[in-house]
């Protein structure tokens, strides 16, 4: 299936990508991984300075072009690696040791399983930057109490910290999308390090939790946990937690999430 049809718009602008460089935490030695690296739009100004650049890319041709443009100029592409693998169905873990660092430029309609499938190795990550749409980056960025808050909001939040770095027009890319996109900045951990979240299970079980109080955003927290408790335990919970009888999810900060889970379920 071609790049296009997956939803990719190249960066072909120099300006905008030597504008994203800049934003990235790049020091010598490190490990990147980057998703959907197209024709190498990125990839070569990622290597340098001792870097190991893993990139994983879908599209078989476009993987074969790279290693042709690696394998004929070993000296412009030091220390890259071309995995031709669909990330979602990547173990992370088995493409590097140690901490390592991820940039993509992902398809936008893929966006939240990318997330979802990356912060299963969150221990392992020290930043992931992403160019995604940018109605998708102010989601991920928003902070309670506005209409962008939801669910994706949490769950980043939960194991990063996110900011939008750049807004980058669509004259940037070849094609050029329908939508303006955004460069997504996300330092880890989040706010799960000030969280009694512990354990793979329980993480699991809390965001499950968070989800459920997102189910229809329109209805009030009791409305939407009582698929998981009684009204009684939920009107109690609320009390503990000092929430309003009608308070809504998109009012609560990660921290009001975890009290009340814990009041709720356990």
């Amino acid at each position: 299936m071609s790049r296009q049809r997956l939803g990719q718009h190249y960066l072909h602008d120099l300006g905008w990508r030597k504008r994203i460089l800049a934003t990235l935490p790049l020091a010598a030695n490190q490990t990147w991984i980057e998703i959907g690296p197209g024709h190498g739009e990125m990839t070569q100004l990622l290597l340098g300075e001792g870097r190991r650049v893993v990139a994983v890319e879908a599209d078989q041709s476009l993987a074969e072009g790279l290693r042709a443009s690696r394998d004929g100029q070993a000296n412009e592409w030091p220390g890259l690696e071309i995995v031709t693998a669909d990330v979602l169905a990547t173990n992370i873990a088995d493409l590097a040791t140690g901490t390592i660092h991820i940039y993509g430029n992902l398809p936008y309609y893929i966006t939240s399983p990318i997330l979802h499938h990356l912060f299963r190795w969150a221990a392992h990550i020290a930043s992931i930057h992403i160019v995604i749409q940018l109605e998708v980056a102010e989601r991920i960025a928003a902070r309670p109490g506005v209409r962008d808050y939801g669910y994706l909001s949490t769950l980043c939040q939960f194991y990063a910290q996110p900011k939008i770095a750049l807004r980058i027009p669509p004259g940037a890319f070849r094609p050029p999308p329908k939508v303006k996109s955004a460069l997504v900045g996300m330092t880890l951990p989040g706010e799960q390090a000030n969280l009694n979240i512990v354990g793979e299970s329980e993480e699991k079980q809390f965001l499950e939790f968070v989800q459920n109080c997102f189910s229809q955003k329109r209805k009030t927290l009791r409305n939407n946990l009582l698929a998981i408790a009684t009204d009684k335990k939920i009107h109690e919970a609320l009390e503990a937690a000092a929430l309003r009888p009608d308070a809504r999810a998109e009012q609560l900060a990660l921290a009001q999430f975890a009290a009340l889970f814990g009041l709720v379920t356990r």
